[in-house]
């Protein structure tokens, strides 16, 4: 795939790891807020939280989720 806008500077960081607590979407709110602010980054809306529940593999239960800031956005995947 070309490069269709060369003059934007994209940056990106993705970070794994592993998660000995039960994470829930209070955990998940609690993270976002302290991020952000810590990074001085603004929502402009509250994190999307989706989970498919009893959808899919039970291993692979979990959460996705989105937070939008502006100019930008940040995605969680447990």
């Amino acid at each position: 795939m070309k490069n269709l806008a060369p003059e934007i500077f994209r940056q990106k960081l993705l970070i794994e790891g592993f998660y000995t607590i039960k994470v829930d979407e209070t955990i998940i709110k609690n993270y976002f807020n302290n991020l952000t602010q810590t990074l001085d980054l603004k929502m402009y809306r509250e994190p999307i939280i989706f989970s498919p529940a009893i959808l899919g593999k039970k291993d692979n239960q979990g959460h996705n989720t989105f937070v939008p800031l502006i100019d930008s956005g940040i995605s969680l995947y447990i």
